[in-house]
């Protein structure tokens, strides 16, 4: 209740192509595992948020978090770590945009 459903609809929502680049940017700062975001993909979707967005941001949470990311700095050079990074965001970028896709033509 403190977003209001209307912010979240315009940035979250079929109207906005960009809305899962910007879950996959808003959930690499934080830090959270898979359970701690169920209440808050629950929520945004209740709110109108598409479901490809709400699947990138889950999937960024735990996988590109920035903790994560530096404890993985120590332990691989950063070379390997920026193509890993590479990777899951445009992993997670193009299934944000099939299950918008898939949501809008089936359910």
């Amino acid at each position: 209740n403190w977003i209001p459903e209307d912010w979240i609809v315009s940035l979250l929502g079929k109207k906005n192509p960009l809305g899962v680049i910007l879950a996959v940017f808003a959930g690499i700062p934080m830090y959270a595992d898979i359970f701690g975001c169920i209440s808050i993909s629950e929520s945004l979707l209740a709110k109108g948020a598409l479901l490809g967005v709400v699947l990138s941001f889950m999937m960024a949470v735990t996988t590109l978090s920035l903790p994560s990311l530096i404890m993985l700095k120590k332990a691989i050079k950063t070379k390997l770590l920026v193509i890993f990074v590479s990777i899951c965001v445009a992993g997670i970028i193009l299934v944000g945009y099939f299950f918008n896709v898939f949501q809008t033509l089936f359910l």
